[in-house]
């Protein structure tokens, strides 16, 4: 095994050369606060610039991700990300820009993020959009801050938000943040809302209905038009989970099946690499009736001029300290540039013949518990493979051994055992039959030989791990001490 970094350290080495600094150094004290100086200096390794170079190749080549490998990761649509994104969005014009410069010198940012917002608004049929949030569950916040300020501004701010079960993880805890009551919504045999069990919960103190769609499963919500019905009556909105939103560019506009609110992911459907903890972004797209609410500031343009402006005395006001994460939306807007109308529309088409693709080929070998049309993903169960005494977490874990990633394992919780595979548009054919082998040779290595699954992985620089303690008791401090 190749040495640490601390462990090539050989005092006087140095792989750097620093530029004189543009601060007096002298009074260092004056500059910065005593408290936030050390008290000594830090116990750095002194090596060479080839020692830095190759520790930190050999680190990114212990990481899995997009450019190493196929990552078929449901619901996260981990796309190839063009690198002509990062080329742009690392253009000195835009980092060397900072929040707080005076609008007349962001100019060409604000424009930016105003084409950017009525790209979203044309693509989804929204009627104004918000790009302050930074995450998907950031924009679920917003979403519902909104709606409960619509609801506020009638005079009653309701009491409970529905939420389907096959909807995403996050959408129960946006809402109980928000003040609400999250009420669980069941799933028909077919894997769509249950239309009685929405009528049963739905009522004047029902604030909103918070539909992913297409859902966890795969599955496009056929009934929307007969749901959104259903909410009108009794004066509720439409919140629309816009994460699977990879699945209906150019196909279909949420707001035009009358859609009140729409959370986008900018790092999912629109090409930033995310995961790891970010960066994301999380726009927020509203219906005409909820604009007043929207956060503030907002960009406006008068004679040719960009502004952020914060008159709006029905806003829900600032949700981040500054307009969002400038360099995901720099991103988001080259590729919704490059691609254009028909290009967006066959990201989605190409997403959802992949993903039925899949399903056909792996039919035979899993349980499949919805077996309708699938959109962008689909979900399978290894049930019958845990009945053999192999589980689903085995499956991902010899998954590894053949360079693959995981897809998405134990979610949705309505299906036992699941895998959740969302290939995206980005992965060839001959990837996906790749990927299919892998999962049937894995199959029939349950059968023939369960241990070699059962101890899964064999080729990573570590097996498995003890992940409560991984997360409870995190190790990641080198103690020069104990040498």
């Amino acid at each position: 095994m190749a040495k640490l970094i601390f462990e090539l350290s050989s005092e006087g080495r140095k792989g750097y050369a620093l530029p004189k600094p543009t601060v007096p150094t002298k009074n260092i004290d004056e500059v910065i606060p005593k408290k936030f100086l050390r008290k000594k200096a830090a116990r750095l390794p002194e090596v060479s610039e080839i020692d830095v170079m190759r520790h930190f190749v050999e680190l990114s080549q212990l990481n899995y991700h997009i450019d190493k490998g196929f990552y078929p990761l449901g619901s996260c649509t981990m796309k190839y990300n063009p690198k002509i994104n990062e080329d742009i969005a690392r253009n000195s014009c835009f980092t060397d820009l900072h929040p707080l410069q005076d609008v007349q010198r962001s100019q060409g940012a604000l424009a930016l993020m105003d084409e950017l917002s009525q790209f979203l608004c044309e693509i989804a049929g929204m009627k104004a959009v918000t790009l302050q949030p930074v995450a998907g569950a950031h924009g679920e916040l917003t979403g519902l801050m909104l709606i409960r300020a619509y609801h506020e501004d009638k005079g009653n701010p309701r009491e409970t938000v529905l939420i389907p079960d096959s909807a995403h993880g996050t959408n129960p805890a946006s809402a109980t943040i928000s003040g609400y009551k999250a009420v669980q919504i069941k799933s028909n045999e077919n894997g769509l809302v249950d239309m009685d069990s929405l009528r049963a919960n739905l009522n004047e103190n029902t604030a909103a209905l918070m539909l992913t769609n297409p859902n966890t499963l795969g599955l496009f919500e056929s009934q929307l038009k007969e749901i959104k019905e259903l909410l009108d009556e009794v004066g509720a909105l439409l919140y629309m989970d816009g994460a699977n939103l990879n699945a209906l560019l150019g196909i279909v506009r949420p707001g035009d099946v009358g859609v009140d609110v729409l959370h986008f992911n900018l790092h999912k459907t629109f090409s930033t690499p995310h995961g790891g903890g970010g960066p994301g972004s999380g726009p927020v797209g509203v219906s005409e009736r909820m604009v007043d609410f929207l956060p503030v500031p907002r960009i406006l343009k008068q004679n040719g001029q960009y502004s952020l402006e914060e008159n709006f005395p029905k806003s829900i006001g600032k949700i981040h300290s500054f307009y969002g994460n400038f360099g995901v939306m720099v991103k988001a807007y080259v590729y919704i540039r490059m691609l254009g109308n028909e290009g967006l529309k066959r990201v989605s088409q190409n997403a959802i013949i992949n993903a039925n693709y899949l399903k056909s080929q792996l039919k035979d070998y899993f349980d499949m518990p919805f077996p309708g049309a699938a959109m962008h993903e689909f979900v399978l169960s290894g049930n019958r493979q845990k009945k053999k005494s192999a589980s689903t977490l085995d499956i991902a874990k010899r998954l590894l051994d053949y360079g693959m990633h995981a897809p998405t394992i134990y979610f949705p919780l309505i299906v036992p055992e699941a895998l959740m595979i969302e290939p995206t548009e980005t992965e060839s054919i001959e990837m996906l039959d790749t990927f299919v082998d892998a999962l049937i040779q894995i199959n029939k290595e349950i059968d023939e030989n369960p241990d070699l699954v059962k101890h899964a992985p064999h080729s990573t620089p570590v097996s498995r791990l003890d992940e409560v303690k991984a997360i409870k008791s995190p190790d990641i401090r080198y103690n020069f001490d104990a040498q």
